[in-house]
């Protein structure tokens, strides 16, 4: 059975538990190693966390129940080093690369085609002389082929093409438009059998500094990850030809260029907070100069009818 859109259960993601309650004392030798290595298990590295406190507790449980004289036993010293000997044996994933990988199998390509003038069709349908008009990209917001993306990327095309994340390609119609966001809604005419819907969530909580990754087809190369950080919110924008001005936008300094509009800007968690609709070029040059622009998710969410937080 499909389901319905994703939306985060809480505002803010649940840390794991800090390596600090497993470990109650550290000596002064192995404090600093200790402080350092707790950073990366904050970013989302529960099962290896559980697997050390699994060992943990076995320890503990041969140190309780060691009942033999002479037998030595488990110090919190011995602890502490089988805690350090895990963390640096082994190999930690990066927050930027989990969240590629949940957030990837959402992200679309998208290709506005335009017929040519004299409108004659080829024996298998398609326009001989339809040509490439725009390139942009779009996220799967429910997994019966509901798509957002910018509606600059898909305005005037005759035809639509998208292309899933498993290499499928079909045709899509504009369902929904929010032209004060510069937003469309797109329903795929087909759909993988494992589609899979991003997950969304509320920017009520999302601050300046905190991690953010852009996820799209830059001038048609992709998919493609950049991450930096938010840089502000509540920014206003005008298009460089002065016809629209944008208000209540995600500020962010992830690399985005041409072909990133409609796409995801996400948490490290791989979840949903704003649609790259934007960047700031005061060259004209169409290219990145480090301030990018993203309509915040309940906007882009309202376009396609979906529920709020």
């Amino acid at each position: 059975m499909r389901r319905s859109a994703l939306y985060s259960s809480s505002a803010k993601p649940i840390q794991p538990v800090s390596a600090t309650q497993a470990v109650s004392e550290v000596t002064a030798s192995q404090a600093g190693r200790l402080t350092r290595l707790r950073k990366h298990l904050r970013l989302n590295n529960l099962p290896l966390l559980w697997s050390m406190l699994g060992l943990l507790a076995l320890l503990l449980a041969a140190s309780l129940y060691s009942g033999r004289p002479g037998d030595r036993k488990i110090t919190q010293e011995d602890i502490n080093a089988a805690v350090l000997k895990t963390l640096e044996t082994t190999q930690l994933p990066s927050a930027a690369a989990k969240a590629y990988e949940t957030i990837i199998p959402s992200v679309v390509r998208v290709v506005g085609y335009s017929k040519s003038s004299d409108g004659k069709d080829s024996k298998d349908g398609k326009d001989d002389g339809e040509s490439e008009r725009s390139v942009g990209t779009g996220v799967v917001i429910v997994d019966k082929g509901i798509i957002l993306t910018n509606l600059h990327v898909v305005q005037g095309a005759d035809t639509i093409h998208i292309t899933f994340a498993d290499g499928m390609t079909t045709t899509a119609s504009i369902t929904g438009v929010q032209p004060e966001n510069d937003l469309a809604v797109l329903q795929a005419h087909k759909i993988p059998d494992d589609m899979i819907a991003a997950t969304m969530r509320s920017t009520a909580d999302l601050r300046p500094g905190d991690q953010v990754m852009a996820v799209g087809y830059p001038f048609g190369i992709g998919p493609s990850a950049s991450s930096g950080i938010v840089s502000g919110l509540k920014r206003s924008f005008r298009s460089p030809q002065g016809q629209q001005e944008m208000s209540n936008l995600i500020q962010f300094d992830a690399a985005a260029n041409p072909g990133n509009s409609g796409g995801p800007l996400v948490t490290m968690d791989g979840e949903v907070v704003g649609i790259v609709t934007a960047i700031y070029n005061p060259n004209q040059q169409r290219t990145f100069v480090g301030i990018g622009f993203a309509v915040p998710i309940e906007n882009a969410a309202s376009a396609a009818g979906m529920p709020p937080f």
